[in-house]
């Protein structure tokens, strides 16, 4: 006779849709006198967070918005944007973080494209938001976040009704019951990349996504309870890969820097006493890069995520003399963020301090929460040998993996094939198991028919002691096609020729992939630090 297990069904009592709004609940609940946000003069408990998101979703709700309207914030690293990332959705909204250095064009269309209802903005952003609104179809409400810490304040609107985010607070009402998921694969926010081709891409994550990311990263970082977290991550990217909601499970205490310089992180890290922030690896680069006299050691252990493009193992190097321990990760704005970690193994102590940096800069193996992370042959799908050298493209399988991208079938049906996420990085598999990212597919140089890694040329670029940025793309070759080309941003007060680095590469690498044309000056990058190679690859063309 069979045991009929499935005649058990799922009820209140033991089924509940997953949402990370359930960390401020518990949170506020055990520690409401704990400091939860702390922003120059300013700070808030955990009770006084969750009254005042539940105040801020009330009065959202109030609006007449429910589940599928999307709320659109326009802000910085301050206390409003954390509060968002909890009050929009409690309203049962979808919560729309928008990169700030945007421009007006683009945020016209992530405008009309997400359907924004109601746009909140820091006053200092408001000339773009007004710029948008000339050409965006939709007029969503205004409501200005008028931070006083501002060193920017333009006029406010004009023939325009708005009103302010603080009305939020007090007009809300703090008894709202707030509107959990009708399910856990409701959408909570829309994301949009970088659009570095065409327009951006919405990246709609969902309440089950955001909670398992949450408890992988607190497992797979190891966090204790009560950290103290400098959100030095931009909270519009992939929602500072879910730090706010991460910080909120272990009831730490979140500094919030409305802009990051690298004086006032040294400085935040000794006031505050900060245990824990992240940042790309261009962050840690300026870290390096600052002048001394900025610079502040610690004789304690300062935890360190970075993730973007990889990072030379120079640049990790260089954090140890911070007290900084690094651990590098990898994922996507299309997985909620990090899906890998250089988890660090005890043999690596054995090794020297050059070969410890290049294991940690590997983009390695699977957080906890991710399902499954492998390298495929595109030619055959078949995974690549754990040989370091054959190379493929990485694929992801999980519950962090987006529902796909907002009004874009085309674009979600590519991107998922045969039961993968198709990544677009292209990268190698170590004989220990640990991937490493070589170069996204467009970034692949060809040259005379061999496929050269600017990463690999960008890693070695970066140990010679003149380099404070390098980025490498491909350059148009009469005989070979493509050869390398490297976009160099020196230290301070440091010189080097370009046959100088040219010979360097050579001398450390093979002679084949070393870069034909050095072009020095200032590198553009994006608002997450990552260097845009599309402009360079244009800079490229008119060489």
């Amino acid at each position: 006779m069979t045991i009929e297990y499935d005649q058990l069904k799922a009820n209140d009592a033991n089924f509940v849709a997953l949402t990370p709004l359930s960390f401020l609940q518990r949170t506020a609940d055990i520690y409401p006198d704990r400091e939860a946000l702390i922003y120059n003069d300013r700070s808030y408990t955990w009770g006084q967070t969750r009254a005042r998101c539940t105040r801020i979703a009330s009065s959202i709700a109030a609006r007449g918005l429910g589940k599928n309207d999307t709320v659109s914030v326009f802000a910085f690293n301050t206390p409003e944007m954390f509060e968002a990332h909890f009050a929009i959705p409690m309203a049962g909204a979808v919560l729309n973080t928008i990169n700030t250095r945007l421009d007006a064009p683009t945020v016209s269309y992530i405008i009309d494209h997400g359907e924004s209802k109601v746009f909140i903005v820091d006053r200092q952003l408001w000339p773009v938001v007004e710029e948008a609104l000339k050409t965006s179809q939709l007029q969503p409400e205004i409501i200005i976040i008028d931070d006083t810490d501002a060193t920017e304040k333009p006029p406010l609107p004009e023939g325009i009704e708005f009103s302010y985010y603080e009305d939020l607070v007090e007009r809300g009402d703090e008894t709202f019951q707030w509107r959990q998921p009708e399910d856990e694969w409701q959408a909570l926010s829309l994301n949009y990349t970088s659009g570095t081709t065409g327009h951006p891409k919405g990246v709609v994550y969902h309440h089950r996504g955001s909670y398992l990311m949450t408890m992988g990263t607190v497992v797979s970082w190891a966090l204790p309870q009560h950290p103290k977290y400098l959100y030095t991550v931009p909270m519009f990217h992939c929602n500072g890969w879910g730090h706010a909601w991460t910080m909120t499970a272990v009831a730490g205490t979140i500094v919030c820097m409305r802009a990051f310089n690298p004086k006032l992180l040294f400085d935040l890290v000794e006031e505050h006493q900060i245990t824990h922030f992240g940042g790309a690896p261009i962050i840690l680069n300026m870290l390096a890069n600052a002048p001394k006299a900025d610079q502040k050691k610690f004789d304690r252990t300062i935890h360190v995520m970075t993730a973007g493009a990889p990072p030379p193992a120079k640049v990790l190097e260089s954090m140890d003399q911070f007290g900084f321990e690094v651990m590098h990760v990898y994922g996507l704005t299309e997985t909620y963020g990090h899906i890998s970690q250089a988890a660090p193994q005890d043999s690596w102590a054995d090794q020297s301090l050059d070969k410890q940096a290049e294991l940690k800069s590997r983009q390695g193996v699977r957080f906890a929460m991710t399902e499954a992370v492998d390298v495929l042959n595109p030619e055959n799908g078949e995974a690549v040998p754990w040989d370091g050298e054959t190379m493929g493209e990485i694929v992801i399988r999980g519950n962090t993996v987006m529902k796909g991208y907002l009004k874009d079938p085309g674009a979600t049906e590519k991107a998922f094939q045969d039961n993968w996420f198709m990544s677009g990085d292209l990268a190698v598999i170590h004989e220990d198991g640990y991937i490493q990212v070589k170069d996204r597919a467009k970034d692949v140089i060809i040259s005379g028919g061999e496929n050269i890694s600017s990463v690999e040329i960008e890693g070695v670029l970066y140990k010679h002691d003149a380099v404070g940025e390098a980025a490498v793309v491909a350059l148009a070759d009469e005989k070979w096609g493509e050869v390398p080309c490297a976009f160099i941003e020196l230290k301070p007060g440091q010189q080097a020729s370009d046959e100088e680095l040219i010979e360097f590469c050579g001398e450390n690498m093979a002679r084949f992939k070393r870069p034909k044309k050095v072009v020095f000056g200032e590198l553009p990058k994006t608002a997450t630090g990552k260097i845009q190679k599309n402009v360079l690859r244009e800079r490229a063309k008119g060489i």
